[in-house]
């Protein structure tokens, strides 16, 4: 999904290989799921987060997704839960914010530009939205 900033961060369903067309590999990737994922051989961070849920830590994932956004000016960066949608569409949505999309405007945003159905659930739908960044050091 290209930002507004141009950076690109690839959204995917782990449950699915990496397809050909996929590009290169990244170089960096946040794994949002319930249980530790196995390893994979890149650079990876394990957000714990159920599915149809919000993180466990909330800080932590604030963290992690300024970290993805960060490195996505130079690296291939990519988020990713099981089915690729809810989660990864929220995540996607809070980098968007990050990147300078207002918060109520996020999910629409992802929406129209990862995956039509992303962003599952209500919490996740306000959890975005209460996501406002605390600052833009080190961005655009």
């Amino acid at each position: 999904m290209r930002l507004p900033s141009g950076r690109l961060v690839r959204g995917r369903a782990l449950r699915r290989p990496l397809p050909d067309a996929a590009g290169p590999l990244p170089a960096f990737a946040v794994h949002l799921l319930g249980r530790q994922p196995p390893p994979v051989p890149w650079e990876a961070r394990w957000l714990r987060w159920p599915d149809f849920r919000l993180p466990a830590d909330r800080a932590e994932a604030r963290t992690v997704l300024t970290e993805a956004w960060r490195r996505a000016t130079r690296e291939r960066v990519e988020v990713a839960c099981a089915g690729g949608r809810g989660r990864t569409g929220t995540a996607l949505a809070c980098i968007a914010v990050l990147d300078g999309v207002p918060p109520a405007e996020a999910v629409a945003y992802v929406r129209r530009h990862y995956d039509r159905r992303a962003v599952e659930t209500p919490w996740q739908v306000a959890y975005v939205r209460r996501f406002a960044p605390h600052s833009r050091s080190g961005g655009r």
